[in-house]
């Protein structure tokens, strides 16, 4: 019994896990203990529970059964999806939820899930290869179509973990350098145009060079080049016959300073929070920051500033050292997995774990705009901890079938 345990369960991930739940539920506590909402606490434990019931279930379902059921699940979830720009609540603006007495379901988060099982039993098929632009464009419709559906919400911060998600799991899956570097390029030099002339010319000699390096086909090479010149230019030229107002709320949007009392309060606060924390934090159930509730809601997206301030330097660091370390042991077990399909989920889930987590802490630090992304396994919010930890439950799923082919 004991080797079987040794064999099928991967102790690592599930403490590693237990100890960022454990983490959330100490933040989440501490950042509504003045807030006058005690009822957002109970509410994580019990979604914790139900979330870490779901991971086990998802952990024992066979392997075989969880492939075979891909599409259907896939299919499912986007009719959820669609439903609930019908039947769906309007919160902040977004229809993206499914309201029942005061809970709240968010399908765009259940078909994170869902798509990475889709596209990864497409992938796997025998007879795709990504060498093919038919197969990459049959491959990007299993997003495209979610994608869609979320933008009609809106939700812009959900559709771009779709988006980041895709490009890391088909480079996994065998997309060329240069094909990923097409679709990175233009919009990293659209970026860069809007932060001036400097910014652009960077990313468009830093793409060049790149180029250079892969070695790659001169036509992709040069076309890949060309789009990335082009796409800069044409977003200066636009963002300079744009009204004032409008370039403000584009300038906005780059750099929160530019309105600290509006759209740039909460990362401003953020900032505060995170660096007024020192080495040791100020000490539990003591943040100014947290407790005078001057980032609204933070047990949400900006949940990460409660333990840097509270526990300083040291609690920033083993948040963010544990999820780095469920990413590198998500790679790990992606390359044990002899099975195609099983790699491909959990390189997805490694994918949408680090996307979140960058972007959520890109925002907290305030190099990234504020766009509601949640921080995996530590935010407040059902939908979001039930998707992570039933996608922690297939990781697991997938290191104790790690050996079939």
């Amino acid at each position: 019994m004991d080797n079987w345990f040794k064999e099928n369960i991967d102790y690592q991930t599930i403490i590693a896990v237990v100890l960022l739940l454990g983490m959330s539920a100490l933040s989440v506590y501490s950042a509504t203990y003045d807030a006058g909402v005690s009822v957002v606490f109970y509410r994580q434990l019990m979604w914790i529970g139900i979330g870490l019931l779901a991971m086990m279930i998802v952990m024992f379902i066979p392997f075989r059964t969880i492939q075979q059921w891909s599409y259907p699940m896939y299919g499912v979830s986007l009719l959820m999806l669609a439903s609930v720009l019908v039947l769906g609540r309007t919160i902040a603006g977004s229809t993206s939820w499914f309201g029942v007495k005061g809970f709240g379901l968010q399908p765009s988060e259940l078909v994170k899930a869902t798509t990475i099982l889709a596209l990864a039993a497409f992938l796997s098929k025998g007879n795709v290869y990504l060498f093919r632009l038919k197969h990459i464009m049959m491959a990007a419709g299993f997003v495209i179509v979610p994608v869609g559906l979320i933008l009609l919400q809106p939700d812009m911060g959900t559709a771009i973990i779709y988006m980041g998600m895709f490009l890391l799991l088909m480079y996994w899956a065998g997309l060329s350098n240069l094909f990923i570097l097409g679709v990175l390029a233009p919009g990293a030099a659209a970026i860069a145009a809007l932060f001036g002339t400097t910014a652009y010319l960077i990313v468009t000699a830093a793409t060049f060079i790149i180029l250079i390096a892969i070695r790659q086909n001169m036509l992709g090479s040069a076309i890949v080049f060309s789009l990335t010149a082009l796409v800069g230019v044409s977003v200066q030229f636009m963002f300079a016959r744009l009204a004032p107002y409008q370039q403000n709320r584009i300038l906005t949007f780059i750099n929160n300073e530019a309105d600290p009392l509006g759209a740039g309060y909460n990362a401003i606060q953020a900032k505060i929070a995170i660096g007024s924390g020192g080495l040791l934090g100020k000490g539990y159930l003591q943040g100014s920051q947290t407790q005078l509730n001057f980032i609204p809601a933070q047990w949400t997206d900006f949940i990460f500033c409660v333990p840097s301030e509270e526990f300083g330097f040291v609690g920033a660091f083993f948040v963010l050292a544990l999820l780095a370390f469920l990413l590198l042991r998500g790679i790990k077990i992606a390359s044990s997995v002899k099975n195609r399909y099983g790699s491909i989920v959990v390189i997805g889930i490694v994918a949408v774990f680090a996307v979140h987590t960058a972007i959520n802490i890109g925002m907290c630090m305030g190099v990234v705009p504020v766009i509601g992304v949640p921080l995996p396994m530590m935010s407040y919010g059902g939908s979001n901890m039930l998707t992570n930890l039933m996608m922690v439950g297939l990781m697991l799923n997938m290191y104790a079938n790690r050996k079939e082919y």
